[in-house]
């Protein structure tokens, strides 16, 4: 576990290409998807919260804050806000964050220690890759960049993460291995992705 760092699981979207809902209910190898996110970041973080716009009883069972955006209509910056801003009011104030997807079942079990390896300077945020392909919805982001996101967003509106995480700030970024053809950032976007999820589960418990 990174004392200095905490974990949000971004759930803010509105799941069209899954149909609607919250796809991350939705049963993967017997449990919910965002079970198997809890299971894979948990471990790794000091604290651990659920950016969702969903209502908290409805999550209650999994026994995390839920951290609604703080500004509507935002996308994932929105999200990313919600966790700096609420990593900032904990006692005892993680530095960083690190946000992944609600659904990304096959995270590496070392995301958080290989994503501060990467960084070469403190206030440095640094997305994932794999494949040749960036994943910035996950990634670590400094808390001090708190204010500086708040600012953008109200003078940008709605935004792409690379918008803030690659042309204002530069980011750094921590590429990880597929293996036995599993991409850990693999992401459950529509039913058809649910389906190859089911097959990849056995690979990624390895």
């Amino acid at each position: 576990m990174d004392e200095s760092t905490a974990g949000i699981i971004l759930a803010g979207g509105r799941s069209t290409r899954m149909g609607g809902g919250d796809k991350f209910l939705r049963p993967l190898a017997g449990r919910p998807i965002l079970t198997h996110v809890i299971a894979r970041l948990g471990p790794q973080v000091s604290h651990l919260a659920l950016n969702a716009n969903s209502a908290a009883a409805l999550l209650a069972s999994f026994g995390l804050d839920v951290v609604p955006d703080p500004l509507s209509e935002m996308g994932p910056l929105g999200g990313v806000l919600a966790g700096l801003l609420w990593a900032h009011r904990q006692e005892n104030a993680p530095a960083y964050i690190v946000t992944v997807s609600c659904d990304t079942p096959f995270l590496p079990r070392d995301l958080v220690a290989r994503l501060h390896q990467a960084s070469d300077q403190p206030e440095r945020i640094v997305v994932a890759g794999s494949g040749g392909m960036l994943h910035p919805t996950c990634a670590l982001w400094p808390v001090s960049l708190a204010v500086d996101l708040e600012t953008f967003l109200h003078r940008e509106g709605a935004s792409s993460v690379r918008a803030f995480a690659g042309k204002r700030h530069v980011p750094a970024v921590a590429d990880f291995p597929i293996h036995d053809g599993c991409d850990p950032f693999f992401n459950v976007n529509t039913p058809e992705d649910l389906t190859e999820a089911e097959r990849l589960a056995g690979k990624a418990r390895r």
